[in-house]
């Protein structure tokens, strides 16, 4: 029988998926289990402990609670005038603090912080320069908002930390400062310039719970309400 004549008396077709692929891609949340410093993960976890081929055993992504929190967009495109920042360019505290008083936005303990580079554009004109270098956050920006208790920190970058990296900076040294030293959650691929473009710099965050159990990184859909 043909496909299109369907399964019993009421001829029932159906679609269904297969997912088979890497699960940090797309706007992506990364999981405390991501990056460590030698075998040490975050609060202590030793890799050989927790890491498994069937997926973790702690700090998976799966394990980090849904968000309703306050959000802050800092749009560092608009500070340096330009679509989108060179790369290499590192936000710290003096670039945070000078965009944050312009827009007049206060950042706050519990708040998600997201930098707004238009590097996202280039996704499709230009991939390769967009998957090998970026701008982002650097080391003393990533402590300043620590400092400040922000939950998670994100852009829409692939990678958070800038590239090339700052000078005497480890690889993705950035990455752990905010999960490893601290279990602050790192946001990737988060598409900005709408937000950008109505100047939304203060925001409902909202973001539910991934449930791919043991996960390091995870696919998500964040939603900014104004």
């Amino acid at each position: 029988q043909g496909a299109s004549e369907g399964l019993g008396p009421t001829k029932t077709t159906y679609n269904d998926d297969i997912l088979n692929c890497w699960t940090g891609i797309g706007t992506q949340l990364d999981g405390l289990g991501h990056i460590g410093v030698g075998d040490r993960y975050y609060n202590g976890n030793k890799w050989q402990d927790f890491a498994n081929i069937s997926g973790l055993k702690k700090l998976s992504a799966d394990k980090v609670p849904p968000f309703v929190t306050r959000g802050v967009l800092l749009d560092m495109a608009a500070h340096y005038g330009v679509d989108v920042v060179k790369e290499g360019t590192a936000f710290n505290k003096a670039e945070i603090e000078a965009v944050a008083k312009k827009q007049g936005v206060e950042i706050r303990q519990g708040d998600v912080v997201i930098f707004h580079t238009g590097w996202l554009s280039l996704i499709e004109k230009d991939p390769k320069r967009f998957g090998s270098v970026e701008p982002g956050l650097g080391r003393e920006g990533a402590r300043y908002l620590v400092s400040k208790n922000v939950v998670a920190v994100g852009a829409d970058t692939w990678g958070m930390d800038p590239i090339p990296f700052e000078k005497d900076a480890g690889i993705f040294e950035v990455h752990q400062i905010l999960l490893t030293m601290n279990g602050t959650y790192i946001l990737e691929n988060v598409n900005t310039a709408e937000l950008a473009k109505d100047k939304v710099y203060e925001f409902m965050f909202v973001l539910g719970q991934n449930k791919y159990q043991g996960s390091v990184q995870s696919m998500i859909n964040p939603v900014a309400i104004r």
